[in-house]
C-alpha cells in the first residue's frame, strides 16, 4: 500500500498544513483509538507528550478530541522527551503513546510519533492499518455518551523520567568534579536534562533552556552545535551534550570543542561494553548511512555490524529480531535497549560519561575511536514528481556506482520527513567522494 500520512518517523509536516492539521490529528486519534481498543470491559488509555512548539497547543487538543470520542482515556504529560513518552506508555500500562514533535526540525513543523503498549514504535503494518481508518466517516463507531474518554494531566512525568535516566548510570559512580555543558535545543528536555546531570553530581552549564514556542532548534541543538562548542570553551567544560528538540538524539563535544557524531559514540560504547561483557551477540546495528570507518573498526575488534535502512525504528526492529542491545545512527540516535525502547540522547551521553569517569581520561582521548572514511551528505530540495525514477538520475547513479566499485559506497534516498533527496557518498579517495556526490546531486537538481 502507498503511504498517505506516515513517513519514516510517524507523521510530519508544516503546522496547520496537511498532514499536520487539527482535523488530521483528530482523525488519527479516532483511528488509532479504535485500533487499540481491544474489547472487554476495562478502560483503554493513551498517553501524550510533546515538545515546546507553539503548534503543540493546537495539535494536542485535537488528538484529545479524537481519542476521547472513541472511548479512550487520555493522560497528558506536557513537555517530555520522546523516549520518556515511550517509557511511560509501558510503565502506565497504556494501550498507546503519542509524542507531538518534529524532532530536529524548525518550529514551523510538527509531527506525531506513535508507540504501542510495549513502548516500541509501531510497525509498518499497523501504521498502514491506521491510515486506512483515518479517512473513514467521522461518525464511524463513535463511543456512546456514557462511554466517552476522560482526560487528566500527570504532573510527575518529568520526575519519573529523570529517575529512569539516572538509574542507567553505573551504580556507585558519580559525576562529581566534571563540568558538563548541555544544550537542550529549547526543546522537550529543557528541564529534565540539566536536572538529571546535576543530581548525578555534575557542575552543569545549560544552554537552549528558554523555549518560547518559536526557538526550538534555532541555532542550538544537535544540528547546530556552534553555540555548544563555544559554551564548552567558555566554561572550560569537560564535555558538551547537544540534544535535539525531542531529545531522542545527541551529539557530543569534547573539551577542545570538537564534535563527536553518533558513529564515534556507537564505537566508544560498543568497545567499552565488549570489555565489560555487556555487548549482546557481539554486534551492533546501524543504518546504511554509518561511516565505513566504523564498520572497519568494529570488525578489527571482532564486533559484527549489521545495517538497516534509515530510521531508528528500523534499527530497533533489527535489534529485537537479532537480540542486540546496542544500535543507532550517525545523526546521534543511539538505542540502548537494556534501558529504553527508542533513541535516548541523555542515556547515550551517560554511557560516554561513564567511560570518562572510569578511565579518568578526557573525552578527546577516548571518543575518536576510528578514522572516518571520507564521506559527504548533500540534501537537495526537489519539486519534480518521483525524482529518483527519472532516467537521467538513474543513469548518473549507475555511472557513479560502477566507477566507485569496491572502494566506496553511494546511498541515495528520499527523506521521509521533508521534500529532500539525500545523496551520500563514501570513498577511500576524497576526490572520488566529492565527484560522486556532485554528479548525482547535479542530476537531481537538473530536474528543477
Amino acid at each position: 500500500m502507498t503511504r498517505k500520512y506516515f513517513g519514516t518517523d510517524g507523521i510530519r509536516g508544516t503546522a496547520n498544513t496537511p498532514p499536520m492539521t487539527p482535523e488530521i490529528a483528530m482523525r488519527l486519534g479516532m483511528a488509532a483509538g479504535k485500533y487499540f481498543r481491544r474489547g472487554g470491559t476495562r478502560r483503554h488509555s493513551v498517553v501524550i507528550g510533546k515538545d515546546t512548539r507553539l503548534s503543540g497547543y493546537m495539535i494536542e487538543p485535537a488528538l484529545v478530541a479524537g481519542f476521547t470520542s472513541v472511548g479512550m482515556d487520555v493522560t497528558l504529560f506536557g513537555p517530555l522527551p520522546t523516549p520518556g513518552v515511550a517509557m511511560m506508555t509501558r510503565s502506565l500500562r497504556a494501550d498507546l503513546g503519542v509524542m507531538i514533535s518534529a524532532s530536529h526540525n524548525a518550529f514551523e513543523d510538527n509531527g506525531l510519533k506513535l508507540f504501542g503498549p510495549d513502548g516500541y514504535k509501531l510497525s509498518d503494518d499497523i501504521e498502514l492499518e491506521i491510515e486506512s481508518r483515518m479517512d473513514r466517516a467521522l461518525d464511524d463507531k463513535l463511543a456512546a455518551p456514557s462511554a466517552l474518554g476522560r482526560t487528566r494531566r500527570v504532573d510527575d512525568a518529568q520526575a519519573r523520567y529523570i529517575e529512569i535516566v539516572k538509574a542507567t548510570f553505573p551504580r556507585g559512580v558519580r559525576l562529581s568534579g566534571l563540568r558538563v555543558c548541555v544544550d537542550c535545543a529549547n526543546g522537550a528536555a529543557y528541564k529534565v536534562a540539566p536536572t538529571a546531570l546535576y543530581e548525578l553530581g555534575a557542575e552543569v552549564f545549560p544552554i537552549g533552556v528558554n523555549p518560547d514556542g518559536f526557538n526550538i532548534n534555532q541555532e542550538v541543538g544537535s544540528t547546530h552545535t556552534l553555540a555548544l562548542r563555544e559554551a564548552v570553551i567558555k566554561y572550560r567544560a569537560d564535555i558538551g551534550i547537544a540534544l535535539d528538540g525531542d531529545a531522542d538524539r545527541c551529539i557530543l563535544i569534547d573539551e577542545k570543542g570538537n564534535e563527536i557524531d553518533g558513529d564515534q559514540l556507537i564505537g566508544l560504547i560498543a568497545s567499552d561494553w565488549q570489555k565489560r561483557g555487556l555487548l549482546a551477540r557481539d554486534g551492533v546495528v546501524t543504518t546504511v548511512m554509518s561511516n565505513l570507518g566504523l564498520e572497519n573498526y568494529l570488525k578489527s575488534r571482532s564486533i559484527n555490524l549489521e545495517r538497516t535502512k534509515v530510521g531508528d525504528r528500523y534499527v530497533v526492529e533489527r535489534m529485537r529480531e537479532g537480540g542486540f542491545n546496542l544500535g543507532g545512527e550517525q545523526s546521534g540516535h543511539i538505542v540502548v535497549s537494556d534501558h529504553v525502547t527508542t533513541g535516548d540522547g541523555m542515556i547515550a551521553a551517560l554511557q560516554a560519561l561513564a567511560v570518562m569517569v572510569e578511565t579518568g581520561k578526557p573525552l578527546s582521548e577516548i571518543s575518536r575511536v576510528f578514522e572516518p572514511v571520507p564521506q559527504k551528505l548533500v540534501n537537495i530540495r526537489y519539486h519534480s514528481e518521483a525524482p529518483l525514477e527519472q532516467h537521467s538520475v538513474k543513469q548518473a547513479i549507475s555511472a557513479v556506482e560502477e566507477r566507485l566499485g569496491s572502494t566506496g559506497r553511494l546511498v541515495i534516498r528520499k527523506s521521509g520527513t521533508e521534500p529532500l533527496i539525500r545523496v551520500m557518498a563514501e570513498a577511500e579517495d576524497a576526490a572520488d567522494m566529492e565527484s560522486a556526490v556532485n554528479e548525482v546531486a547535479d542530476a537531481v537538481r537538473s530536474l528543477g
